[in-house]
């Protein structure tokens, strides 16, 4: 088990959604919170190549969550970009981290690197089996070539790189921003103001037919400070909590957490993404012992709750 008491860690995106649990879990687990680096994008332009040898300089381990993402509307927008700012910034901080002597890197990968017709669990062995569903192929290709350059930097320099492939998260402090938030948060917010507005109707896109998991943001930060301390392998592992849900139930639920009693109109023309979304987390368990604790239910009411208190 690595003592981080004594470590300089990095955490790019530390101030975000995720980044902000995975500080105080790294807090939690032992390490000085003043030896924790977090570099905001204002200073640290991490596509490019300066700025990430700045970053990694004086840093046994950095811890790689920082990303341009959001949800099926965005990755339709922006795919150029969505594919450029991810592969720059990562394939950068990766070789600037092997240049400075970096003892440790953890890379936080995506579920959208999956192949689209994914058997279902996804195992991490099933990555290479086709290509990824196409709204978000390039987010997810820009992710996936990270792993191959941690694979590689392994083999041939010793350099200890980690790949964790945590699926969908949700929590409070979550990115509602509709032109670029993931399901649960634009449902949230969807269902609020159409409540604010008194709407009897709900549009929802697809055909709710798609299945999704979902993973607390406290849960995914718990995992990654245990792999941080306790995981050494090529292999990349899935973060998860192993169970699924149809979006149609997903929107049902929100609506009844939430008391909203309008009619769901299903938006047929608009694009379901990837089939199914359901993680094996077997390999978390047995390589370092994780597994997901919150409730969905109770978390979607934690997420709901914070997100009323922001807009009122």
């Amino acid at each position: 088990m690595l003592d981080l008491s004594t470590k300089r860690i990095l955490v790019t995106g530390g101030a975000g959604f995720l980044g902000k649990q995975v500080v105080a879990q790294l807090v939690e687990a032992g390490a000085q919170e003043e030896k924790i680096t977090v570099p905001r994008s204002r200073d640290y332009d991490l596509r490019d190549l300066e700025a990430c040898q700045k970053a990694a300089r004086n840093q046994n381990i950095i811890i790689h969550l920082a990303a341009h993402v959001g949800g099926i509307g965005l990755n339709q927008e922006k795919p150029a970009e969505l594919f450029y700012d991810n592969l720059m910034m990562g394939t950068q901080l990766i070789h600037s981290a092997y240049q400075a002597g970096v003892e440790k890197f953890v890379c936080i990968g995506t579920i959208c690197a999956y192949p689209k017709f994914t058997p279902v669990p996804f195992q991490e062995d099933n990555l290479w089996e086709g290509y990824p569903e196409e709204t978000n192929a390039p987010y997810g290709v820009a992710k996936k070539a990270l792993l191959v350059q941690l694979q590689s930097y392994r083999q041939q320099y010793d350099f200890n790189g980690i790949y964790l492939l945590p699926v969908n998260l949700y929590g409070p402090e979550d990115n509602f921003d509709p032109n670029s938030s993931h399901v649960i948060p634009a449902l949230i917010r969807k269902v609020h103001e159409a409540q604010q507005r008194g709407d009897k109707t709900l549009p929802a896109w697809g055909d709710g037919s798609p299945t999704r998991e979902f993973l607390y943001s406290t849960d995914a930060a718990r995992g990654i400070v245990m792999a941080t301390q306790g995981y050494n392998e090529p292999e990349p592992v899935n973060l998860g909590t192993n169970s699924e849900i149809s979006i149609r139930d997903l929107v049902e639920l929100i609506c009844e957490l939430m008391g909203f009693e309008g009619e769901i109109v299903w938006q047929t023309d608009k694009p379901n993404g990837q089939p199914r979304r359901c993680l094996d987390t077997s390999r978390a368990k047995k390589a370092f012992d994780f597994e997901a604790q919150v409730d969905f239910k109770q978390g979607l009411k934690n997420t709901i709750e914070w997100y009323r208190q922001q807009a009122t």
